[in-house]
């Protein structure tokens, strides 16, 4: 059942990234490609509504959306590419945002409260330095990574900006990944490294919900 899964969702991920590269460079069905392009906000909105507590209020947000996309959608056809790049832009500040902030206060960075949630709360001062600076070092890629999406947007051939951003920005993430976890072999002791199963287990429970800050716990 598991593996069904995982097939299912990468090839729902492959979709979303030719659906997202053709839409960019103008080739396929365009309202396809724009309502692919429009699903993340309307996620995001639905995330938003939900805590609303009157179902009335609900059913007035959606009707006061879909009438909105009714009026927008023959402008929204032109400017596809530029909708994908609002969702990738978005994504990218989003996430930036998500690790910056955990940096800010007197709490853990987040990639602290992962490790923390793998370890069961037991980490040395070193390593509690080392995520803090992992954490740093992802929020400053999703930045950098953002900016080039930008200037490539604004002043490449939309195929290039559009291969940057649906084709390469996962492998990219990857290397990141795999960049530090050489990096963690080159700091931090062997009884330190978590696996990467257990990594895998901590980004899905942060996923769902973000793990309690054990320290915070008595």
């Amino acid at each position: 059942m598991k593996s069904l899964r995982a097939a299912a969702s990468a090839l729902l991920l492959l979709g979303w990234i030719a659906a997202s590269h053709l839409g960019s460079t103008g080739r396929g069905p365009v309202d396809l490609h724009v309502a692919v392009a429009v699903a993340p906000f309307l996620a995001a909105l639905g995330i938003l509504f939900a805590r609303l507590a009157r179902p009335a209020l609900k059913l007035l947000a959606w009707l006061a959306v879909g009438a909105l996309l009714w009026g927008l959608w023959p402008l929204l056809r032109t400017q596809v590419a530029l909708l994908y790049y609002l969702q990738h832009l978005g994504i990218h500040l989003a996430l930036a945002a998500l690790f910056g902030a955990s940096l800010t206060g007197s709490g853990d960075a987040l990639v602290t409260r992962l490790a923390r949630f793998v370890s069961e709360g037991e980490l040395s001062p070193r390593h509690v330095r080392y995520t803090r600076q992992v954490t740093a070092a992802w929020a400053a890629f999703f930045v950098l990574n953002a900016l080039v999406s930008t200037a490539l947007f604004l002043f490449a051939p939309r195929e290039v900006w559009s291969l940057h951003a649906n084709v390469l920005t996962g492998p990219l993430v990857g290397l990141v990944f795999l960049i530090e976890a050489l990096c963690r072999r080159a700091v931090l002791p062997p009884h330190e490294r978590p696996s990467l199963s257990a990594v895998v287990r901590a980004w899905r429970a942060v996923g769902q919900h973000r793990p309690a800050d054990p320290r915070s716990q008595s």
